[in-house]
Parts: structure tokens; C-alpha cells; sequence
């Protein structure tokens, strides 16, 4: 995978997984939320928006409400818990949690399925 395509994928994932924690705080995720919580534009949320809709995995209801589609909440749910799980281990280890969940958040993206379910083994974390 090419640097920049591998780049575009841990943006797609940092938005999917920052509209998965907003749901789980507000009753309603708007694109305003989605700036507030990443520090991004107005502009800049309305165009990764539009690239998630058309990829399925966000839909926008007609009051501007952003829903995650199954494909969308299933790969926020992974994300989220590569992320947890990583952070958590990282703060056992001794790491101050900031640093952790920010080395977790570069992590998360790049570990492969089998090094993850590896670390979850043998940390005796089961699978949500």
C-alpha cells in the first residue's frame, strides 16, 4: 500500500472512530461535533464526510445528523478497541496515558490482525 493511501485509510478510521465516541456521548453527532472533537475546519469535515458517504459507511439524515451504516460502526468498533486495548497496554507498561493513546493511535492503524488478536491473547483480552 502506498504511503498516501495508507495515510487517506488512518483518516477515514480517526473519523469513523471519533463518530463512534461522539454517539456514545451525545444523542445526536453533527458535522460541528465531528470539527469540535478533531480540531479540523468546517471544510475539511465536509469533505472527509462526503468521502465516508460515499464509501458507506456514514449516512446523513436530512436534519444533518451523522449516522454510522453496519460497515461504518463495525470498522469504528474495531478501530476503537485496537485503540483501548493499545492504550491500556501501554499505561501498564508504564507509558503516561497521553503518550499512550497518542502512540496508540499511530498503532492502531498499522499492527496487522494477527499481531493484534497475538497481544489480546496474551494480555487475556477477549474480543467485544
Amino acid at each position: 500500500m502506498s504511503f498516501q493511501k495508507q495515510k487517506s485509510e488512518e483518516s477515514l478510521e480517526d473519523y469513523l472512530e471519533a463518530i463512534l465516541i461522539l454517539s456514545q456521548e451525545l444523542p445526536q453527532v453533527r458535522s460541528i461535533d465531528l470539527a469540535n472533537k478533531l480540531g479540523y475546519s468546517k471544510a475539511s469535515i465536509s469533505v472527509a464526510l462526503k468521502n465516508l458517504c460515499n464509501k458507506s459507511y456514514v449516512t446523513i439524515t436530512d436534519h444533518g445528523f451523522l449516522r454510522l451504516t453496519d460497515t461504518g460502526n463495525t470498522r469504528a468498533k474495531s478501530v476503537l478497541e485496537r485503540h483501548t486495548v493499545i492504550s491500556n497496554w501501554l499505561v501498564s507498561l508504564g507509558v503516561s496515558p497521553q503518550t499512550a493513546s497518542f502512540d496508540a493511535c499511530r498503532m492502531e492503524h498499522t499492527l496487522s490482525d494477527e499481531s493484534f488478536s497475538a497481544i489480546k491473547e496474551y494480555l487475556h483480552v477477549s474480543s467485544e
